[in-house]
């Protein structure tokens, strides 16, 4: 028989208040460590899967650029997303030369693009022309309201509302008309799914495309990361739209016809839709972490 004296009892339990200080606090690191390496994506899936190398694929133009004849695919040409995307500070753009975009009356262009929009307002992701151009398109973010759609650059935005767009990765497509009232010729996706939209300040207006490109825009940067983005000279149909969503943020053209600018941006701004209208890039950098933060649809 067994017989514990009170100084044998308290000898124990002080080793077992010490064996258990000594293991919370090795657990306490463990958790410490774990949610670091979460917040750095290293248990993110995408950490290790494979990843489209810059320019692995691209469409091949045998004719020259602008034409369609014998159009195809070169190259790796799987959906992989990108190795990097495009990193926007608030104080950089990229700029390009004359993509074949639509300019007649009641004709269209479409423009797609993966975008992580950090909640800053007065910002442009898209925009075709120059300061110089009146009533050229953008895509943007006003100053003075919490919405997100088209802009001439006259006061006006024919949008919807972001907050729910801010801080996560959302697929835009945008339908731009040229030379017509936009309130209801411009269309606008998100998530592959067409938003229902509404004056959300000055008046409707009528816009024309211009050429050169730009993503940002001088005096209204953007801050956040854009990816792969694509241009159509056509009206994209709501099926390919979707098609094009659920391919995913490394999603390749689903128009060879009518693509006209695919720009990536995994890593440089070059144009691999075959009619090389490279972007020249000012204060931007491409992250290689980009993907902790985005899902697949």
């Amino acid at each position: 028989m067994n017989v514990y004296t009170e100084s044998t009892m308290d000898q124990k339990m002080q080793s077992a208040v010490e064996y258990l200080t000594t293991y919370a606090w090795a657990l306490v690191v463990i958790a410490v460590v774990s949610a670091v390496l979460f917040y750095l994506g290293i248990f993110n899936p995408y950490a290790i899967a494979a990843k489209a190398q810059p320019g692995g694929c691209l469409i091949s133009r045998p004719e020259g650029p602008n034409t369609t004849a014998y159009i195809s695919y070169r190259g790796v040409c799987s959906n992989l997303i990108p190795e990097y995307v495009a990193q926007f500070s608030g104080q950089g753009y990229i700029s390009g030369p004359d993509p074949s975009i639509q300019t007649a009356v009641s004709t269209y262009d479409t423009v797609s693009f993966w975008m992580y929009w950090t909640g800053n307002s007065g910002e442009v992701t898209w925009a075709e022309g120059s300061g110089s151009d009146a009533d050229k398109y953008e895509l943007a973010f006003p100053s003075s309201d919490s919405c997100f759609g088209l802009s001439t650059g006259n006061g006006d935005l024919y949008g919807i509302n972001s907050l729910p767009i801010a801080n996560k990765w959302v697929f835009v497509t945008a339908v731009m008309n040229n030379g017509g009232s936009y309130a209801g010729n411009f269309l606008l996706y998100i998530n592959g799914a067409k938003q229902t939209l509404t004056q959300c300040s000055g008046s409707s207006q009528t816009g024309d495309s211009y050429s050169p490109f730009n993503i940002s825009y001088q005096g209204n940067y953007f801050e956040g990361k854009i990816a792969n983005v694509q241009l159509y000279n056509i009206s994209l149909t709501s099926n390919a739209v979707s098609q094009l969503y659920y391919e995913g943020i490394g999603g390749v053209p689903v128009d060879l016809q009518h693509i006209i600018g695919w720009w990536p941006l995994d890593g440089n701004a070059d144009d691999y839709s075959g009619n090389g209208d490279n972007g020249t890039t000012t204060g931007v950098a491409y992250s290689g972490t980009w993907y902790s933060t985005y899902t697949a649809p």
